[in-house]
């Protein structure tokens, strides 16, 4: 996940950062956008993906807003949530731009 993120020009900010909102899995910046990806590992990619809940979401959006506040990030910056799924064989999907409702 990290090198596909990077090899298509991300800027790896952090790995498992943790605040006072919860733990975020990556980090990345890409241009003016903060971009968090949460990691779900399981049996299956459609397994996996289930195991992220909108209580999760929310957690991980109040996660990299702490983000911001505590680096030196303009406040102001859009915040993008990546699921990333992997299979047991090690296969990652990734799904861009969750969306909180």
């Amino acid at each position: 996940m990290r090198r596909d993120y990077v090899s298509r020009g991300y800027r790896m900010l952090a790995e498992r950062w943790r605040g006072k909102a919860g733990e975020a899995d990556l980090i990345f910046q890409m241009a003016n956008t903060l971009v968090v990806v949460e990691v779900k590992k399981a049996a299956s990619v459609d397994i996996a993906a289930s195991r992220l809940s909108m209580r999760q979401l929310h957690r991980i959006a109040h996660t990299a807003e702490e983000y911001i506040t505590k680096g030196d990030l303009d406040a102001f910056m859009p915040i993008r949530l990546d699921l990333a799924a992997v299979d047991a064989a090690g296969r990652v999907t990734t799904v861009e731009n969750l969306t909180l409702w």
